[in-house]
């Protein structure tokens, strides 16, 4: 493919504050030109492609600070273009005044990912390769990381450009049996060739809609709400699955007046917990809040952890809360077995998990319960699988099925084939939409705006 001519862009790389190096990052036709005229050491013109080199970026002859140069050529590059790099130390005024310097001399700032954006218009990569950039940046987890490096490396764009093909063969094979039919019975020929394959297209779509769940959980966690009445021990229990005391604990009830919000890996998991204040009747109007934030946290949770005192009777917050959370995705903990027991278990579920957050007694069952409720006690990740998990794709891809559903209940009522190819040619268009093949621009432009700055 041949590469576009864009005028060169330059942002900072790496994040900013202070580092042992600051990468800020050039790219387009007059790189390697711009670059020259603020680095003193070798002559960047005559230098060999994908080499680093050492020297100092200077301005009226005065040196702004020593760096190293990384030089590549196009179009072995990731943007398919003259790529700049330079490794300086890491700071905000050095960076700062590097990137100033590199703009006055012809650079323009880069927009939000429009070094990726770059990479997908000149070719180097496909839609679903730049956003499995984006997810690599934001993996919580090695297992979100693991699923985005797999779509990176193009499993997610082989199998739907692999798709699009194979039903425009179909298309293809369709078009040759309705315009130059050798039999009678060509009708009836073309009806089951187009039946078989868009029921294998649907079965293919279907099976990869199944990852969908699994794929979105991994990629952004689960909301997770930990609730209960005061004192039963929720911020204890938000602190032992972090590993460290973020939320405040004491004996006095009501401590915790409003929403909690940390990230935690659990078994490759992504938690999102929310750590609520205790659910009771209050004439605090501070603490009236924090309850109806916490009401609002449990209707909104993926997951929710009931905490109950196992060393009391239930009370009526509990059978409140018992009753809220019916319907949801829940664990009943009941904390503080470390304590004479006295918690009527007979009027609770079976399932019901019995732990101390004190003595640090089964928590890590509470794993083990979370992989029963959202992935059917299989492996989270399957070592070759191919997941989806991006919404966009996950919403196309239901679209898709739709299309190859439509063309099968045409093919049942006996519709003629050329009307039923339309659907599936729609079918084609909407996976054409996931790579990019089909995309309109309005949705490139957007995708790559919620990028950060460098990238």
């Amino acid at each position: 493919m041949i590469t576009k001519e864009f005028d060169t862009i330059a942002a900072i790389a790496t994040p900013l504050g202070e580092g042992a190096i600051g990468i800020v990052r050039l790219s387009g036709t007059d790189a390697i030109t711009i670059a020259s005229k603020v680095f003193k050491g070798k002559d960047l013109k005559q230098v060999t492609s994908h080499t680093i080199n050492y020297g100092h970026i200077v301005e009226n002859n005065q040196i702004i600070d020593e760096v190293m140069l990384s030089l590549m050529r196009t179009p072995k590059t990731f943007t398919r273009e003259d790529v700049i790099e330079i490794n300086t130390h890491g700071g905000l005024a050095v960076t700062n005044q590097i990137l100033q310097l590199l703009i006055r001399h012809g650079a323009r700032l880069a927009e939000p990912g429009e070094f990726t954006k770059r990479a997908f218009l000149n070719g180097r990569i496909d839609l679903t390769q730049a956003e499995a950039i984006m997810d690599l940046i934001r993996a919580k987890t090695d297992k979100a990381m693991s699923i985005a490096v797999k779509q990176l490396d193009g499993s997610l764009s082989d199998l739907i450009n692999n798709t699009r093909q194979e039903i425009l063969n179909t298309l293809a094979q369709v078009e040759v049996n309705i315009d130059y039919p050798e039999y009678d019975d060509v009708e009836e020929m073309t009806t089951a060739l187009l039946q078989e394959k868009t029921q294998e297209f649907e079965k293919l779509l279907t099976n990869l809609l199944k990852t969908a769940k699994r794929g979105k959980i991994l990629r952004e966690g689960l909301s997770t709400a930990i609730i209960g009445r005061p004192n039963v021990g929720k911020s204890s229990l938000l602190n032992t699955l972090l590993r460290e005391d973020k939320a405040i604990v004491t004996d006095i009830e009501g401590t915790t007046r409003d929403v909690i919000e940390e990230y935690v890996n659990i078994n490759g998991v992504p938690l999102k917990l929310i750590d609520t204040a205790g659910i009771r009747e209050t004439d605090d109007v501070v603490e009236q809040i924090g309850v109806e934030r916490s009401k609002k946290a449990l209707k909104e949770a993926d997951l929710v952890l009931l905490v109950l005192n196992s060393s009391e009777k239930l009370t009526p917050q509990d059978r409140q809360l018992l009753e809220l959370s019916q319907g949801s995705n829940r664990i009943i903990l009941l904390n503080k077995t470390d304590l004479p027991q006295a918690i009527e278990k007979e009027q609770l579920p079976d399932d019901v998990l019995s732990i101390s957050v004190l003595t640090k007694e089964n928590i890590d069952l509470i794993e083990e319960r979370i992989n029963q409720l959202f992935f059917d006690n299989a492996g989270i990740v399957e070592q070759d699988a191919t997941y989806l998990s991006n919404t966009r794709h996950i919403s196309l891809i239901e679209q898709a099925v739709d299309s190859l559903q439509a063309v099968n209940q045409g093919l049942e009522l006996g519709m003629p084939v050329d009307l039923l190819q339309i659907d599936l040619t729609r079918t084609w268009e909407i996976l054409g939409q996931i790579t990019g093949d089909a995309a309109p621009d309005e949705l490139i432009t957007q995708l790559f705006s919620q990028f950060c700055l460098g990238k």
